[in-house]
């Protein structure tokens, strides 16, 4: 399935140096896989989470009496923007859900202190994850809860926007970061990966150097807007530059701004205009995520290859940048070419310009 097109591509140059470099490795063909939601409806409800009393959203698949709700599903966070509501992203939360998530959204409210003053509004904090996690064990063991029984509560994957796509990388790196981590925090064994929208890393934020995101063994990517007024794409290549350990993942939707993921645009907040759909962002942004957790939390071959492999030429609104494996020592012919035209950014590059043929 083609989606609808923002952008066009180029450069016969590149595919030369492709060639070069990778050889005659074409990608996979796509072959049959359908990258469109596994659940057709989901079902929502609203809740306090009693660890930490956050109100919150849950999202999560609705089951037909025919599997006697047998089926469990994993746990993904969403660490909401710096003063940005739970509801904001009730379209982007239901359409990961669809692909088998159960999706949680709170509102995490507190005073934020800052150089240049404190701030009182919803800014997530990384002791959530903790919080979130025991709050799901107790609800799927609720019988008077709506995901009662339904929940796999040893695996759990993050989203994030902008500060709270901050939140998740500290999260990833079990570090207790200033401003985002109060007290002490310990990564839970649970956590399986992260994929975060409109964030980078910076230390001191904002106007720090990009230090590196020691993620471990936990896969690591970032979706960026092509036009982000506010978390500039630049800033999201270099932090995916210091993501040490693949696989790992930078996915550019073409035309949106830093609010591509919520609801509606945020024009004052974001003065970029988009050029894509509000909509079809929205789905982009999810659709990508739900399939990088997929990858990664259940295994799913069809969505790691989708992901790593096809969805780059088959999605006509993203760019995709991306690295599986360790780039080797310098022991081979193939290790310092790659090295010598970009590494793995250009390898991504040669992907895309060599499964649509240089056009």
């Amino acid at each position: 399935m083609l989606y609808p097109s923002t952008k066009t591509q180029s450069s016969v140059a590149l595919v030369g140096a492709c060639f070069i470099t990778l050889g005659t490795g074409i990608p996979a063909a796509a072959g049959t896989f359908n990258p469109a939601p596994l659940f057709e409806d989901i079902q929502t409800y609203s809740t306090t989470i009693t660890t930490n009393g956050d109100a919150a959203d849950v999202y999560f698949p609705a089951l037909s009496e025919a599997n006697g709700n047998t089926e469990t599903f994993p746990i993904a966070l969403m660490l909401e923007g710096a003063l940005v509501d739970k509801s904001d992203y009730s379209n982007f939360a239901s359409t990961v859900a669809q692909y088998g998530f159960v999706v949680v959204v709170p509102n995490h409210e507190r005073t934020l202190v800052t150089p240049i003053g404190s701030f009182t509004g919803f800014f997530p904090e990384q002791q959530q994850v903790n919080d979130v996690l025991t709050y799901m064990v107790e609800e799927n063991s609720n019988s008077s809860s709506p995901i009662h029984g339904i929940v796999d509560t040893d695996t759990l994957g993050l989203l994030g926007h902008s500060f709270g796509g901050g939140v998740g990388l500290a999260v990833i790196q079990d570090i207790c970061f200033p401003g985002i981590c109060t007290g002490s925090f310990s990564q839970p064994p649970e956590l399986m990966a992260g994929i975060f929208y409109g964030t980078n890393f910076r230390n001191p934020p904002e106007v720090g150097a990009f230090p590196p995101v020691d993620n471990g063994t936990i896969p690591t990517a970032l979706i960026a807007g092509s036009r982000d007024g506010v978390a500039e794409l630049f800033e999201s290549e270099a932090t995916y530059n210091q993501i040490q350990n693949p696989p790992k993942a930078l996915i550019t939707v073409d035309g949106a701004n830093h609010y591509g993921i919520t609801n509606e645009d945020n024009p004052i907040r974001d003065p970029n205009t988009p050029t894509i759909d509000q909509a079809i962002a929205t789905e982009t942004i999810a659709r990508w995520s739900a399939l990088f957790l997929r990858s990664h939390l259940l295994e799913d071959a069809d969505a790691f290859n989708y992901v790593y492999n096809t969805g780059d030429a088959l999605d006509e609104n993203v760019t995709v940048i991306s690295q599986t494996q360790p780039i080797p020592e310098f022991t081979s012919v193939w290790s310092l070419l790659a090295f010598s035209i970009g590494g793995t950014g250009m390898i991504g590059k040669c992907t895309k310009a060599l499964s649509r043929g240089g056009k």
